[in-house]
């Protein structure tokens, strides 16, 4: 069940890593009131009637969850931004990927809070159908980060032992810190 914003990130990014998609961009920009949050990925990509049945909580494409065919990742969001005046978006080619553009006013009270995002970050970047993978953060009034899956791995060597998985937890929470510190 998606309870947070970061629970929708964490699916929808999912969804481009098992679409084959070897770069995704994340893009989560924080200002007042509206959070925006964008996924763009170089998969396999939808056409037009495959869209339309992405947002149908009983479709599911075939072969892609074992032993149900249902998802409800995108029509699950898309109720959660119908829900608090935000908007949504989802452009695609097959053959070139797909972009998912979402949006929520946080001052909404239908607004999921944020929920851990340098948990979903880090629980992103180690995935193992990861390959190019960046993130760009920012908070209106300048701040940012922007969070490079090569680059880590060049500095932390792998993410599959606790040590540099824990050192990539502690990094990426910095970020998230130092963010909403200034």
């Amino acid at each position: 069940m998606h309870i947070s914003l970061s629970d929708y990130l964490m699916d929808i990014v999912q969804n481009s890593f098992e679409a084959g998609a070897s770069h995704v961009a994340l893009t989560i920009e924080e200002g007042e009131p509206m959070m925006v949050c964008t996924v763009t990925d170089d998969g396999k990509g939808m056409d037009d009637d495959t869209m339309k049945r992405a947002l149908d909580p009983f479709y599911s494409e075939e072969g892609k969850h074992r032993g149900r065919r249902f998802g409800l990742g995108l029509p699950f969001l898309h109720q959660a931004v119908d829900a608090c005046n935000g908007e949504f978006s989802l452009r695609s080619q097959v053959g070139e990927g797909t972009t998912v553009r979402f949006s929520f006013d946080m001052e909404n009270i239908d607004s999921p809070p944020i929920g851990d995002l340098a948990f979903a970050l880090c629980t992103l970047l180690a995935h193992p159908k990861a390959e190019e993978f960046v993130v760009t953060r920012s908070i209106e009034g300048g701040s940012s980060y922007t969070l490079d899956r090569k680059e880590l791995l060049d500095v932390l060597g792998e993410f599959e032992s606790s040590g540099s998985l824990s050192l990539l937890r502690q990094y990426v929470t910095s970020q998230e810190a130092g963010l909403h510190a200034e």
